[in-house]
C-alpha cells in the first residue's frame, strides 16, 4: 500500500510552509513517528513525523514552499524492512577484456625550434631616476620612485610622470574573499516583514529610565539557593521580578495593555507576557499566559520550559500565539541601551539591558550601585506620553522596592519557601 503524506496544518491562518530540511533520503526505510523533515512556517519550525513505517519517496525539495494538505512524500508500507547488514550488492556489469596494446611506431624526432629571444632593454644611469621637479612631487605624494615607470629619455621619470602617479592602495593577496548565499527561512522572512511593518505602520516612540538593581540582588543573594533547592532546580532569575513589575504596571496603566483593531481599541484585563528568546532558527517569542496570576516560581518554571522548547526546536505555534505585552532582554548579549521594536499587534515592549556598576547620588552621597537602563517602546497612536512614562516609572518603582510592591512585604511567602 502506498501512503500519501500530506502537510498537516501547523496552526490557524497558516496556509503554506517551507521544507527546511529533509532528515531522510529518498529510498530510506522509516519507522512510524520518526521525524522525516523540518518544515518552516511563518511562526515556527516544526518536525514532520512519518505516519507509517516503510520505504519513503520524496516529492518535494528542500526550500520548496508547499501548501497545507499538499503531498510531500510517499511511503510504501508493504516494503520489507532491510536487514541490519550491508546493503545488497548491485548487479555487476561484465568487464570487457582490455585490448592488447598496439605496437607504436617510432616517432621521428623533429628538430627543435629555437624560441625568439626578447630584445634586451636598454638601461642607463637615468633609468628609474626622477628629475628634480618630479622628485619633489613624488616626495610630496610619499611615492617611491621605484614604483613609477618613467617615460622620459632612457626611462627617466618626468614631471608629468610624477603628477600622474597615484599611490598604490595595495592588492589583497592570500586573504579569504569568498561569500555564501543562502535563502532566508520562512520564519526569518516573516520576522523581517513584521519588523518593517511595525516601523512603518505604528507611531513608535521610546522612553528610557534606569533601575538600581541592588534591592533585587539582595533578595536573590539571600534566597536563591533555598529557592532552587525547594523548587526542583528552578533558578530565581531577574525575569520573574521584571514580569511581576510589568504586570503590576499594566494594571496601573491599562492603555499599555491595549492594541488597535481597525478603528477600535481592545484593552485586556489579563497579562499574557511574550518573552523574546533566541532559538537555533532565530528570534522566538513564546507567551507566558496569565502572568499576573503566577507566582515567582510559576513564572520562572514557565520561562524555563518555553526557553528549552525554543532551544530544542520544539516550540509550537500555540506557544507563540497571542501576547498582550513583550519583554526582551538584550543585556544577556551585552547591550547597554537599545530601542526595541514593538511586536505587533501589541502596543508596548520593555527592553532590559546589561547591569553595570555606576556611581549614583544616594541621599546626597556618591555610591556605586549595579544599574540597568530600561527602555519602553510604545505605539503613540494609542498610548500617550503620560501613560508611557508613568508605566516605566511604575516598573522602576516595583524593581527598586520588590519586597513591598511585588512580594506583599513577605519575600519568603512570595517565593514559597
Amino acid at each position: 500500500m502506498i501512503l500519501e503524506m500530506k502537510v498537516p496544518s501547523p496552526g490557524e491562518s497558516i496556509t503554506e510552509v517551507e521544507i527546511a530540511t529533509w532528515l531522510v533520503k529518498d529510498g530510506d526505510y522509516v519507522e512510524k513517528d520518526q521525524a522525516i523533515a523540518e518544515v518552516d512556517s511563518d511562526k515556527a519550525t516544526l518536525e514532520l513525523p512519518a505516519e507509517a513505517a516503510g520505504i519513503i519517496t520524496l516529492k518535494a525539495e528542500e526550500g520548496d514552499a508547499v501548501k497545507v494538505g499538499q503531498v510531500v512524500c510517499l511511503i510504501d508500507t508493504d516494503a520489507a524492512k532491510p536487514d541490519g547488514g550491508s546493503a545488497p550488492a548491485e548487479d555487476k556489469k561484465e568487464e570487457s577484456k582490455p585490448e592488447a596494446p598496439k605496437a607504436e611506431e617510432p616517432k621521428k624526432e623533429e628538430p627543435k625550434k629555437e624560441e625568439p629571444k626578447a630584445a634586451p632593454v636598454a638601461t642607463s644611469y637615468a633609468s628609474g631616476s626622477a628629475s628634480p621637479a618630479a622628485k619633489k612631487i613624488l616626495d610630496e605624494k610619499n611615492i617611491d620612485a621605484a614604483a613609477v615607470s618613467g617615460t622620459g629619455k632612457d626611462g627617466r621619470i618626468t614631471k608629468d610622470d610624477a603628477v600622474n602617479a597615484t599611490p598604490s592602495m595595495g592588492t589583497p593577496t592570500g586573504g579569504n574573499r569568498s561569500s555564501q548565499r543562502a535563502k532566508l527561512s520562512m520564519l526569518r522572512r516573516k520576522v523581517a516583514e513584521r519588523l518593517v511593518a511595525a516601523k512603518n505602520e505604528t507611531a513608535m516612540l521610546t522612553t528610557f529610565n534606569e533601575v538600581n538593581m541592588t534591592p533585587i540582588n539582595n533578595v536573590r543573594n539571600e534566597f536563591k539557593d533555598a529557592f532552587k533547592a525547594k523548587h526542583g532546580g528552578v533558578s530565581l532569575g531577574y525575569m520573574s521580578f521584571f514580569t511581576k513589575a510589568v504586570t503590576r504596571a499594566l494594571q496601573l496603566f491599562p492603555d499599555v495593555n491595549s492594541m488597535i483593531d481597525g478603528d477600535q481599541k481592545i484593552t485586556y484585563d489579563f497579562a499574557d507576557i511574550s518573552i523574546a528568546v533566541s532559538g537555533p532558527k532565530g528570534l522566538m517569542v513564546p507567551v507566558v499566559r496569565n502572568a499576573e496570576a503566577l507566582s515567582f516560581r510559576g513564572i520562572e518554571s514557565e520561562i524555563k520550559r518555553l526557553a528549552l522548547r525554543a532551544r530544542d526546536g520544539q516550540i509550537t505555534v500555540d506557544d507563540m500565539t497571542g501576547g498582550t505585552f513583550t519583554i526582551t532582554n538584550g543585556g544577556v548579549f551585552g547591550s547597554m541601551l537599545s530601542t526595541p521594536i514593538i511586536n505587533p499587534p501589541q502596543s508596548g515592549i520593555l527592553g532590559m539591558h546589561n547591569i553595570i556598576d555606576r556611581p549614583i547620588a544616594v541621599n546626597g552621597q556618591v555610591e556605586i550601585h549595579p544599574m540597568m537602563y530600561v527602555a519602553l517602546s510604545y505605539d503613540h497612536r494609542i498610548i500617550d506620553g503620560r501613560e508611557s512614562v508613568g508605566f516605566l516609572v511604575a516598573v522602576k518603582e516595583g524593581l527598586e522596592n520588590p519586597v513591598e510592591l511585588l512580594m506583599n512585604g513577605d519575600a519568603k511567602k512570595a517565593l514559597e519557601l
